[in-house]
């Protein structure tokens, strides 16, 4: 390896320790629910969004709910992912008119997107529509990416609340890691 390898290496190592507590200070403020500079903006959007899906923040889930909670939320997105990709050839912003991607085709990249593997076996734009490349794929990468930060964190409540009934709320802490967490970072 060059001496500029090794450089790039030690200045990606040093910029990660250097983030990371303020980084995992405001994720620990976020699902905890506290102020953040972003709540001034983020936070009617967050209400909105628990309005819209009948979710009370303040009421935690036991385990099992949480579980619950996160297999159909994985289960909806899988169906629409699926549907998505098999009705692409009549639905809008397909403007090189591809046909329907075969059902095997389908499931698979379904599966793949929502467990957050994104192994696909086609060729992007020669085979999805840009709808099911901006709709169904992206959308599952922002929350395949969600749900593995709120499974980990819910790991460490579970140890930290050992005597507790409750985890927390899979609906709140999944709305709060795509919002306050994943699009800023993408921002």
């Amino acid at each position: 390896m060059t001496t500029i390898g090794w450089i790039q290496i030690l200045l990606y190592c040093a910029i990660i320790i250097a983030i990371t507590p303020v980084l995992g200070a405001y994720m620990t403020r976020v699902f905890n629910g506290e102020r953040t500079f972003l709540s001034p903006v983020l936070r009617p959007v967050e209400a909105v969004l628990y309005g819209i899906g009948g979710v009370d923040e303040k009421r935690e889930q036991s385990w099992l709910i949480y579980t619950v909670s996160m297999l159909f939320f994985h289960v909806g997105g899988f169906l629409i992912l699926y549907g998505l990709m098999r009705f692409q050839a009549v639905l809008p912003f397909n403007p090189a008119e591809q046909s329907a991607v075969a059902p095997d085709l389908s499931f698979n990249t379904a599966v793949s997107f929502i467990t957050n593997t994104n192994w696909q076996n086609y060729g992007g734009e020669s085979t999805l529509s840009y709808l099911v490349q901006m709709l169904g794929l992206t959308h599952q990468n922002f929350l395949s990416a969600a749900t593995g930060i709120v499974l980990a964190l819910v790991l460490i409540r579970g140890f930290a609340r050992a005597s507790m009934k409750t985890v927390g709320n899979f609906w709140v802490d999944i709305t709060r890691c795509t919002l306050y967490i994943l699009m800023p970072i993408c921002v």
